[in-house]
């Protein structure tokens, strides 16, 4: 991997996507959210959780890109992506791309713009 933990790695890009808000959670998670919608979260630099559609996730899960989340087995929707090294770092960022995308376009959210300074 390279200098960057690979929570710092992606927080850095996600993070840098207009509107994104980050920040902990109540259960340690740090999230990635977009006018107060999750685009998704990660425990640390071994795991990425998202909320997916159940046509993405059958497609996500199929490729191999995605297992169950840990917490809701037997469940479409939640979805786990472990991270063991860059490839997955990317791939994480990847699916939180399409996530915010999909929030932008499907569900209205919409980037907040920079306060204007006087």
């Amino acid at each position: 991997m390279s200098t960057q933990t690979a929570s710092q790695h992606i927080t850095a890009e996600v993070g840098s996507w207009p509107g994104v808000d980050s920040g902990y959670g109540r259960r340690g998670e740090f999230a990635f959210k977009l006018a107060g919608r999750e685009i998704g979260h990660l425990h640390g630099d071994h795991a990425a959780h998202f909320l997916l559609g159940p046509e993405l996730w059958i497609k996500l899960q199929e490729q191999g890109r995605i297992t169950e989340h840990p917490v809701f087995p037997g469940r479409i929707g939640p979805a786990e992506r472990r991270i063991n090294d860059d490839t997955d770092v990317a791939d994480v960022i990847a699916m939180m791309r399409i996530k915010y995308d999909q929030l932008v376009l499907r569900q209205g959210a919409r980037p907040r713009r920079p306060e204007k300074v006087a």
